[in-house]
């Protein structure tokens, strides 16, 4: 993989150089997320996600991929790529519970890349580094590129659920933020060149919030 190939995957396989973005606001790539907590014996240990690219963030991918079938090398090799970058920016992820951060590992049991009409989809289980007991307790997590180059969200509150085993005593819910008129313009006059203030996590301003709480 080359260079620039690496550069892209590092931020979620945006597209090369050989698609000309006109200047406009961030974003310039955008990700649907699904994400539903993963629960083994009572206890809360991890997140399966599914993330769609658009037809632009996927063309390279696809192109690589060309005709392989969907279980060949040529689609192991393409995922175990792009989750190896996925897992050097934390998942993208933070997940919070009664006021601390909490930790990863960096062995997902499960990761896939495969193709979904014209887009390509990255399905995984980000684990927790130690299962955490639900009753009683909330938790909150986000998924965001901090740069704001990539638009990471859920296009429908249901994009979070609930596994079956849950529903009857747990609730989760999507809150998406409204940054202020100032950050929306900001955010505009960036073009595809331009980078924030890294400590200024602007695609933070923008992430929507999944809150899990139990009884």
């Amino acid at each position: 993989m080359n260079d620039k190939r690496g550069l892209i995957i590092g931020f979620i396989l945006l597209m090369s150089g050989l698609v000309s973005f006109p200047a406009q606001a961030h974003p310039h790539s955008f990700i649907s997320l699904k994400t539903t907590p993963v629960i083994d014996q009572g206890r809360f240990t991890g997140l399966k996600m599914q993330w769609l690219m658009d037809d632009l963030t996927s063309a390279d991918l696809l192109y690589d991929a060309g005709d392989a079938a969907p279980d060949s090398p040529v689609w192991k090799k393409l995922a175990a790529e792009v989750m190896a970058n996925v897992l050097a920016q934390h998942y993208f992820t933070e997940v919070w519970h009664q006021g601390n951060k909490v930790k990863f590992t960096s062995n997902p049991p499960e990761y896939r890349l495969e193709r979904v009409g014209n887009q390509a989809m990255l399905s995984f289980v980000l684990p927790l580094a130690r299962p955490l007991a639900l009753e009683g307790t909330r938790f909150t997590f986000s998924t965001f590129d901090p740069s704001f180059y990539v638009d990471m969200k859920y296009d429908h509150d249901t994009d979070a659920f609930l596994p079956p085993s849950l529903a009857p005593r747990c609730q989760i819910s999507v809150a998406t933020p409204e940054p202020s008129e100032e950050m929306l313009l900001y955010a505009a006059a960036l073009d595809k060149e331009d980078a924030p203030p890294e400590d200024m996590a602007l695609g933070q301003q923008f992430a929507q919030q999944v809150t899990l709480q139990c009884q």
